[in-house]
């Protein structure tokens, strides 16, 4: 069943059934879709950067990058196009982040896996739940004693 809410754009209040923004914000970004296509589909605009194609279309760079993102331009096509990584703002193609950040932070977990505290600290886990283990009871031959039959 179709909700009520407000548009997150407009603020107008419409029913949330396919889209999440009203017909008119929503036409509004189709038509803004329609103007970044239709630039970047001209021979002489296609290795254009975000920056240009954002400068010549008056399109916001967050909406370009949610049109690459979400699939609706195709970075195959169109060679200098890309978005900037989360961390450091370089310009990538595929994914959040770039591939010297994907780099860095593999580095990172590889050394974590190697460190020699992370060695030292995985036996003492097991030893302090062995010497946990000898300090209860045995649960089995007291259970045993107590519900045995007496001939």
């Amino acid at each position: 069943m179709a909700d009520l809410a407000n548009c997150p754009n407009c603020g107008k209040v419409f029913v949330k059934a396919l889209r999440p923004v009203c017909d008119a914000c929503y036409r509004e970004v189709e038509e803004k879709f329609d103007t970044v296509y239709t630039f970047i589909r001209k021979s002489r605009n296609r290795s254009a950067t975000i920056d240009q194609v954002c400068e010549e279309t008056g399109v916001e760079k967050d909406l370009i990058i949610r049109f690459i993102r979400e699939g609706r331009l195709q970075l195959s096509q169109f060679p200098n196009l890309g978005y900037p990584c989360e961390k450091c703002g370089e310009s990538t193609r595929e994914g959040r982040l770039c591939s010297k950040c994907k780099k860095e932070i593999n580095d990172g977990l590889r050394e974590v896996r190697k460190s020699p505290d992370r060695e030292e600290r995985k036996p003492l886990r097991h030893k302090s739940l062995a010497a946990e283990n000898n300090d209860l009871p045995d649960l089995e031959s007291s259970l045993y004693e107590r519900f045995r039959r007496k001939d």
